[in-house]
């Protein structure tokens, strides 16, 4: 028999090291009770962790819209929070960024997770199996006993307690100022109305008002500069504050005067606006021919050309008289022109000078070069001036021209060179036609003339 209870014991001991070899034994929370809302097959599992869980514990129901669709069936504590595994039905659908929050059934009743979508910004994704909702994504309503130690706080040291002093205070306030009041409270109403009235004019100054705000804002840097350059410059006007306390004492001395003055010929300025009102109404009249009267009025009485003679401190002009004596006597068919007195040969300009020059360099008094010189009488005595000049006289210009001093031939009649006969000192009859005289060793024409050069 004592054999019998020691093998009982050992076959209860080697059940016992089983079992509590095998798995953890927590309390009455791990046995299984009947009515559970959610089947373990046919739900799906989610963390959430809590800052404060109240008294919630395991086999607490957790709804979704005041309908229980799950439970909790783990409580962990992770650092100085909870971490709560809610077990959940898998026909009901959350986005996996849901609110999570600690409610109350009634005001005494048990504490329950409600677990409900974002107001705004609701994910695409679904709350799935092994998902958590972090500390910012859950919370809990207070307390009654909360609610109810907060109210005795403000009703027996808070705001209640002075309600009394306000009233009594109002009522010294208003004791004997009825009417005053009332007309105070009628002036209010008036105001309101009025701002009301006037509440689209009050938001578009407001929309107008922070544009410009954004617009300051966007120039920042620009104001920024403007006020460091804005300091300098406000020291110099400190600086200058006597200065300009006198100036605009000055001015306000010369305003009185000046109104002393004006007062006193008020009239005679009148008159006299009066009198010119007849110039204006000619000058008026005059339009467009006013501007070019004045533009000659400035240079009177030389041409408006003249008013670039003078160019700052100095003047610069140059002043040509051209005479043709063939305008003023008959070339062809008139007879022959008067003898004129010996006349004094003038100093020529540098560009006239070279273009007698530029007749003796060609080497053909036939050329064009040399016709203007014979077609102007002052170049014509400077060319002979210059061919008496050693240096000049052997060049065939100057020996052409010496013979036709000398008579010894005569100068034709070229084409669109019209020449007078002029007799100067040492030069023969000009403008005949093309003949040969004298002896036969006498140079021929052609060879003095060459070509049209």
């Amino acid at each position: 028999m004592r054999r019998r209870w020691v093998g009982l014991a050992a076959v209860f001991a080697v059940l016992t090291s089983g079992l509590t070899s095998g798995c953890e034994f927590e309390g009455a929370y791990d046995l299984p009770l009947p009515g559970s809302p959610v089947d373990e097959d046919h739900s799906y599992e989610v963390t959430a962790e809590f800052a404060d869980i109240l008294n919630i514990v395991p086999r607490s129901p957790v709804m979704v819209d005041d309908v229980t669709v799950g439970e909790v069936i783990e409580v962990d504590r992770v650092g100085w929070h909870a971490k709560v595994t809610l077990r959940i039905r898998d026909d009901v659908v959350l986005p996996d960024n849901a609110i999570a929050d600690i409610r109350q059934v009634s005001l005494l009743g048990e504490k329950y997770v409600a677990l409900e979508p974002p107001s705004e910004g609701a994910s695409e994704e679904r709350l799935d199996d092994g998902d958590n909702l972090s500390l910012e994504a859950t919370g809990r309503n207070p307390e009654v006993e909360e609610v109810l130690g907060a109210l005795s706080f403000l009703l027996s040291g808070g705001g209640v307690a002075q309600l009394g002093t306000i009233t009594e205070e109002l009522n010294n306030v208003m004791g004997g100022r009825t009417e005053r009041m009332r007309h105070l409270l009628g002036s209010l109403e008036s105001v309101v109305g009025t701002l009301d009235a006037q509440k689209d004019d009050i938001i578009s100054a407001l929309e107008s008002l922070n544009s410009l705000t954004a617009t300051l804002n966007r120039e920042r840097e620009t104001i920024q500069g403007a006020l460091d350059v804005a300091g300098p410059a406000i020291a110099v006007l400190a600086d200058q504050h006597d200065e300009l306390v006198a100036m605009l004492r000055s001015l306000d001395r010369l305003g009185v005067v000046g109104t002393r003055v004006i007062t006193a010929s008020k009239d005679d300025i009148i008159a006299s606006l009066r009198h010119l009102q007849p110039v204006v109404n000619r000058l008026r009249a005059a339009g467009d021919k006013l501007a070019p009267g004045l533009n000659l009025l400035v240079s009177f009485p030389f041409p408006q050309e003249a008013s670039e003679i003078v160019l700052g401190d100095y003047a610069n002009t140059s002043i040509k008289a051209d005479f043709n004596f063939s305008n003023f006597f008959s070339a062809g068919g008139g007879g022959p022109l008067p003898d004129l007195p010996d006349l004094p040969l003038p100093g020529l300009p540098p560009e006239l000078l070279n273009q007698v020059l530029d007749c003796i360099a060609s080497g053909n008094l036939g050329s064009k070069k040399c016709a203007k010189v014979l077609a102007n009488l002052n170049l014509l005595a400077k060319l002979v001036e210059v061919c008496e000049r050693p240096r000049y006289e052997d060049r065939p210009v100057c020996v052409a021209l010496a013979l036709l001093q000398a008579g010894e031939i005569e100068l034709p009649d070229l084409p669109g060179l019209p020449l007078p006969e002029l007799e100067l000192p040492g030069l023969a009859r000009l403008g005949q036609s093309l003949t040969s005289t004298g002896p036969s060793d006498r140079p021929s024409t052609a060879a003095l003339l060459g070509g049209d050069g």
